[in-house]
């Protein structure tokens, strides 16, 4: 899947409207926290009178031509009471970003000092959703729930708090400011999970040729295959020794 240079300048238009670059300039002590939460918020209504809307006792973030559209961009575990009571009355979509591509920046909560970018070597896919997906396994048959997932490149500010010496580790994460929009996935029925199905992957398969396949961890591939196992996009073929093999249904 691949996103239109049209919802490229959407998003990034999202991004100036949410964040005030004359702000950048003057520190970065002076932003708001959840910045990510925003610009997606922003990019996928841009009408404020369609966000942050009373539903019972819980807000929506977009309530819009009786749909609901969820930012959830840590836990989905905390989206489970909402669910509980949105899901029963409206179509809900969740849109869990995955940072593709990330710059790091170091804060010095003392002096204000921002010290130089530097890129992650890692890179983000659709596949990294899958940890997060489990948490909410049970609600993923649901047919009025359906998932979004865009893949965002953004510049990442930590403050010098942790522990070790250069205080970078067990550091608080301070914002991530989006940069680009790279791709978007979305997931509204079984046959959409068609996207969470690697390319090169065997007819029958294993957790670890999925994971070789989508360059996860053996542990995030069983992750995966459980939760795809669950909604139905793949089948258990047989075991062989302690190794389960499965097939693609969709």
């Amino acid at each position: 899947m691949s996103v239109s240079d049209y919802d490229k300048k959407l998003f990034a238009d999202a991004c100036s409207k949410v964040i005030d670059r004359n702000c950048l300039q003057k520190g970065i002590g002076t932003l708001s926290e959840k910045t990510v939460h925003a610009v997606l918020k922003n990019f996928y209504e841009p009408d404020p009178q369609h966000q942050e809307i009373p539903v019972d006792n819980f807000v929506a973030d977009i309530l819009r031509d009786s749909e609901i559209i969820e930012i959830q961009t840590r836990s989905l575990n905390a989206m489970r009471r909402k669910l509980d009571c949105f899901l029963e009355k409206y179509p809900v979509t969740i849109v869990h970003p995955i940072v593709h591509t990330k710059w790091l920046y170091w804060i010095d909560e003392e002096t204000g000092e921002v010290s130089a970018k530097r890129k992650s070597p890692k890179k983000g896919s659709q596949y990294d959703a899958f940890y997060e997906l489990y948490k909410i396994k049970m609600y993923l048959d649901h047919p009025n729930l359906h998932l979004c997932l865009p893949l965002i490149d953004v510049e990442e500010y930590r403050l010098l708090n942790g522990w070790s010496n250069d205080r970078k580790r067990g550091s608080s994460r301070y914002d991530r400011i989006p940069k680009e929009l790279v791709d978007e996935f979305y997931i509204g029925s079984i046959n959409d999970y068609q996207c969470m199905i690697p390319e090169g992957l065997p007819e029958e398969f294993t957790a670890k040729d999925y994971g070789k396949a989508s360059h996860l961890a053996l542990r995030y591939a069983q992750t995966a295959m459980t939760v795809l196992r669950h909604v139905g996009a793949i089948e258990l073929v047989r075991k062989e020794g302690r190794s389960h093999v499965y097939r693609v249904k969709i």
